[in-house]
């Protein structure tokens, strides 16, 4: 379930960089920087990372380039520790 939960959410964030990316060029009404993050927070950082760098969308933003390998790293770490626990269950 953990797996199918980080696969969406994965997707979910690809899309968001993807979509983002398109409503740029074509001058239209923007994602949230904040929903872009909050997607990353929420496990879909490897998803974000994957469409920011595949669609060179927000590579200049500081924020972006520290931030979500910062928040993927965590979720790595974080699932590494607890994925052990929830198999328990």
């Amino acid at each position: 379930m953990f797996f199918i939960y980080l696969l969406l959410i994965n997707l979910t964030g690809f899309f968001c960089f993807f979509s983002d990316k398109r409503r740029a060029c074509r001058h239209r009404r923007r994602i949230p920087e904040r929903t872009l993050f909050l997607t990353a927070v929420l496990g879909g950082g490897v998803g974000c990372l994957l469409g920011m760098y595949l669609f060179r969308h927000k590579t200049r933003h500081l924020s972006f380039v520290l931030g979500l390998p910062l928040l993927t790293a965590l979720w790595a770490v974080l699932a590494w520790i607890l994925l052990p626990l929830l198999q328990k269950l």
